[in-house]
């Protein structure tokens, strides 16, 4: 019952040819394969990319960097910076 059969087929093509006319069906169909090849290249750079930074991570031997103070950094130079501040702590 899933299956076509050549009639569907026939139909198919007729739906299609009374919709967008002979003479943009083939301009469609050359405009998909471009849009398909562009797709697959940058998939497959987007790969090669990840794949060259896996692998440069793994030779240097990198290590995570830790978490930012940069909390505490700021708070340290904003009571020394602010006069106000100083006579409130002190």
């Amino acid at each position: 019952m899933g299956a076509l059969k050549p009639w569907h087929i026939a139909v198919l093509v007729v739906v299609l040819i009374l919709l967008f006319g002979s003479k943009r069906l083939p301009d469609a169909a050359r405009s998909l394969g471009r849009s398909l090849r562009i797709i697959k290249a940058e998939t497959r750079s987007l790969v090669d990319d990840n794949d060259l930074a896996t692998k440069a991570d793994a030779q240097v031997g990198r290590q995570p960097l830790p978490p930012n103070t940069v909390e505490q950094q700021s708070t340290s130079t904003t009571s020394a910076a602010d006069p106000a501040r100083r006579t409130q702590d002190t």
